[in-house]
């Protein structure tokens, strides 16, 4: 019985995870519109930049992969994904808000 009651309890809790994930990954999709990066990205298609699910498979397991991403979006760049430059989003999106939508992307 007390196994049973703990695997319940123990649905549950992923339940409520997958739900504030959900949540959380709402939040942050949101945060990339407001911010204006899906204007040229998307989740899962290339548009002007490469997809976000893109993004995140090519970084996957490379440890530096935020700290990296962070300074890409702050500062811009290009020859990356193909000729088309990046332009930097610093100052007028904030660091936090930056390192939400990478931590986001990098979770896809």
């Amino acid at each position: 019985m007390k196994a049973l009651l703990l695997s319940i309890a123990a649905a549950g809790s992923l339940l409520l995870a997958s739900q504030s994930y959900a949540a959380d990954a709402a939040a942050s999709k949101a945060l990339a519109q407001k911010s204006g990066c899906l204007a040229c990205h998307s989740v899962d298609q290339k548009v002007l930049g490469p997809a976000f699910k893109d993004v995140a498979a090519k970084y996957k397991g490379d440890k530096s992969a935020e700290a990296k991403l962070v300074e890409k979006v702050k500062k811009g760049g290009s020859g990356v994904w193909g000729p088309m430059p990046m332009p930097a989003n610093s100052p007028q999106v904030k660091d936090a808000d930056i390192t939400t939508i990478v931590q986001w992307v990098l979770s896809l």
